[in-house]
This record gives C-alpha cells, sequence and structure tokens, in this order.
C-alpha cells in the first residue's frame, strides 16, 4: 500500500468530534469551558474503544512495544502507555489499568498490541470491552465524589490509580487522574450502568455548579493542558510499507485510515512529516530505557540531543480579529477560523515560521475563553523554542489567501497544572472556601 499526503486532504463527512462527545453545548461552550477551574464537569469519553487484556504474559507484550517500564505496576495501577515502531515514531497510546494479577483493561486503540499479540508467542488473551469512562474534574469534584460515595480512600489514591468503589448502588472504577490538569476522578463500568452512575453525578453536583462537557469545549482542556490527541496533533505512523499487514487487520477499526483528514497550511512531502515521536509530544516522563522496545536506539538519541520540542503558541489577538474581519468586506479572505476550534476532526497542522523559515508546526488551534486568548499546540525546532520568542503562524489552507498571525512561544501546558495535588489539603483548602489559585 501507498498512501500520499493528497489522499488524507479532504473534508470529513461529518463533524467528528460531535459524533465522539456528543450534544456541542449543554449551556453554552463560554460557561463550560470555565468549569474546570471554577466548578467542575462531568464529560463523557466512553467513545474510546476498550480492550480486555489477561494472562501472565501480557507485562511481556506491551512491554516489547511500549516506551513505558513495567518493573513495577501494582495491582490498581495505570500507566499512559505510548506504542512506537521501529523508527521510534508514535503508533497508538492509552491507559492501561491493571485490575488484578493477570487482568487489565486498555482505554484506547488497542489494534496495535493485538496485532502483536496475534503475531507472537505471549500467553495472553484480548476481548473487547464496553464500558462507560465519565471525566468528573475541577475544584468542587472530590466534595462531590465523596457526597456521591461516601468513600475516604479516595483522598488517599495515589495519582494514575483506580479504586473500585460504590456509586448509586453500583460498584464502579475510579482512576484519579487529570485531562484537564485539574484534580479529578474517572468513573468507569459496565456501560449497562453507566446512565444511572451519569445521572446520579449530575444531580448530586447541582450544588457545587457542575456542567456537563459539550463536544465544542471538550477539546480545549486538551489544548491547555498539553494533551496531544492522535488524528489531531499527529498521524500515527501506521503508512509504512512495512506496517501493510497491520494497516490490512485495522480495516474493520473505528480507528482507521478514514479518520484521518489533514488540512492547514503545512504541506509535507510525504506522510512521514506528520508523525510524531514521544519527545516530541512531551512523553518524556514515560520513557524508560529498562527494557528493549521497538525504536528504542532512535528514541535513547533523541532523548539525548532532542531537535524539537512541544510547547503552546499565543496568537495575536489582533491579527486573529482581521481573520474574522475579513469576512465582513468584499473580495478573497483568508480561510474561515471556527470557534472555540475546528470540531470536523481534522490534523490542522500549520507552519510556522521564524524569521520567514520553517520553525515548526502548530496544531489544536483553539480560544481559550478562560485566557482569553488564541492558543495552539506546537512542536517547535529546540533553536526556536525559548519561552517568549516571537514567531509567525501561517494561516490559510492550501488556494487560500494567507494571513500571517503572529504568536508568542509559551510553555506546554499554559494552564497551571493542579492535577496530582494532594487531596486531603486540596479539599480542607476548598471547605475552607480559599479555593485553588489562579
Amino acid at each position: 500500500m501507498h498512501f500520499t499526503v493528497d489522499a488524507f486532504r479532504s473534508t470529513p463527512p461529518f463533524d467528528i468530534l460531535a459524533k465522539l462527545f456528543g450534544q456541542p453545548e449543554h449551556t453554552d461552550w463560554l460557561d463550560e469551558s470555565l468549569s474546570w477551574k471554577q466548578t467542575c464537569y462531568i464529560g463523557d469519553w466512553s467513545f474510546l474503544p476498550q480492550t480486555r487484556f489477561r494472562g501472565p504474559g501480557v507485562p511481556e507484550l506491551f512491554s516489547g512495544i511500549s516506551v513505558n517500564s513495567f518493573r513495577r505496576f501494582p495491582v490498581g495501577g495505570s500507566k499512559h502507555i505510548v506504542q512506537t515502531n521501529t523508527h521510534g515514531h508514535v503508533m497508538s497510546e492509552g491507559i492501561l489499568t491493571r485490575l488484578d494479577e493477570e487482568d487489565y483493561v486498555f482505554h484506547g486503540p488497542g489494534d496495535w498490541a493485538r496485532y502483536n499479540l496475534e503475531h507472537g508467542d505471549f500467553k495472553a488473551t484480548a476481548e473487547d470491552e464496553d464500558w462507560f469512562v465519565y471525566q468528573v474534574s475541577g475544584p468542587a469534584s472530590i466534595p462531590l465524589l465523596l457526597d456521591l460515595t461516601g468513600d475516604e480512600r479516595l483522598l488517599d489514591t495515589p495519582y494514575m490509580h483506580a479504586v473500585p468503589t460504590t456509586l448509586a448502588g453500583h460498584r464502579v472504577w475510579a482512576l484519579r487522574q487529570g485531562m484537564a490538569g485539574e484534580v479529578g476522578f474517572e468513573l468507569q463500568g459496565p456501560r449497562e450502568i453507566g446512565g444511572a452512575v451519569y445521572d446520579a453525578v449530575v444531580q448530586a453536583g447541582q450544588k457545587y455548579g457542575i456542567r456537563r462537557l459539550g463536544n465544542r469545549t471538550a477539546p480545549i482542556n486538551h489544548l491547555e493542558n498539553a494533551v496531544p490527541t492522535r488524528n489531531l496533533d499527529y498521524l500515527p505512523a501506521l503508512y509504512e510499507p512495512e506496517q501493510a499487514g497491520f494497516l490490512t487487520h485495522l480495516l474493520s477499526s473505528p480507528w482507521h485510515i478514514p479518520r484521518a483528514f489533514i488540512a492547514g497550511s503545512f504541506q509535507g512531502e510525504s506522510l512521514r512529516d506528520y508523525y510524531r515521536d514521544p519527545v516530541e509530544l512531551g512523553w518524556t516522563r514515560q520513557i524508560s530505557f529498562d527494557h528493549t522496545f521497538l525504536g528504542d536506539a532512535v528514541l535513547k538519541k533523541r532523548l539525548a540531543k532532542p531537535a524539537r520540542v512541544l510547547r503552546t503558541l499565543v496568537w495575536n489577538s489582533d491579527d486573529v480579529l482581521d481573520v474574522t474581519r475579513s469576512l465582513y468586506g468584499d473580495g478573497p479572505h483568508p480561510t474561515f477560523m471556527d470557534m472555540p476550534r475546528d470540531l470536523r476532526g481534522h490534523l490542522w497542522m500549520d507552519r510556522v515560521e521564524r524569521d520567514s523559515v520553517l520553525a515548526g508546526t502548530a496544531t489544536s488551534r483553539g480560544y481559550s475563553y478562560y485566557f482569553r486568548k488564541m492558543l495552539s499546540l506546537a512542536v517547535l525546532n529546540v533553536a526556536d523554542a525559548e519561552i517568549g520568542t516571537q514567531v509567525d503562524v501561517v494561516w490559510g489552507n492550501p488556494g487560500d489567501p494567507v494571513k500571517r498571525i503572529r504568536a508568542t512561544v509559551a510553555k506546554a501546558p499554559f494552564k497551571r497544572v493542579r492535577s496530582r495535588a494532594e487531596l486531603h489539603a486540596h479539599l480542607a483548602a476548598y471547605r475552607a472556601g480559599s479555593g485553588p489559585a489562579a
């Protein structure tokens, strides 16, 4: 199989993010986007595929295709698993939780692991799972979940650990995580009880000002907290000749090639220009060389001397307003800039230039109502990535008029990250009325 960039430059047949996250707004996207800093939200990530892996060979299976160490992985522990190919590029990523000694659940595209399982000799099995996944996050999430469960053990749950608890009369898993960069838990369990759990959280959350997260707002917490997302910030490295067998395996998967649509001013010469490695995406904490895995030699060199790093870009507000203003005049105008971001599911990748020379690429452009700024993620050359550096984003799809938008390099994540806060202290501060600092 041979894939060209042009084959990916088309318009998605539907709003992909709307299909995944559901209703666009519940109150409105401006209000909902404040929830994870001021109150709390419930967001539905049940669209993620889930795979149940069982057997003593599961750690060996994942170890060979993942950058993560598995020397320490207690029952209840969860890991952000980053899977690579022989070139060190990201193939897949997701969350793996160890439910019991030989029982694991993987949230995210599990096809790369299943493919290697089928073509290897591992004492393990894999089967589809069907769970609900509800994120409950924000400063009020902790007292809310204590009200619902009466389970004080939640306060002692380490970050990225899952504990069983009871909610709405049902046993569920509560994974402490922080997709939005705030304290919170992800509630998980069999889909048939999901409706009861969701309704109980929404009802009990009224006194805490809970918001239901719609699809217009959900991607903004990924942006503010610098969480790169497959097919929105990078292409998984599926399209190389050596992956022909794997692509055949993917034909029945909801995550195969028709899910990827490229847009933006960056025009790569091949699909490899849209791949990324874990170093470029800021996932260096996950990389361990205490085991052999696909691409380990390549990544050891890149980690020792990175060529590109992840940053946030703060777009110049006057230049952004020029793009909108152009719609009210006669004649050609730059590509429409949706608010708060494009929801059609594009990998929207724009050129970033410094002194008219390519410095990197920008993705996930979105408007943060909390910061009152247009932001994007960016993978930049190290020489151009110093905080405060001035660059230009080239805005405009191929064939449209181009608008050069000034931008300032900022840290990633852009927001202050509180997800690992000590929960006893957080709860005491919340109840005292001081809350988190801005």
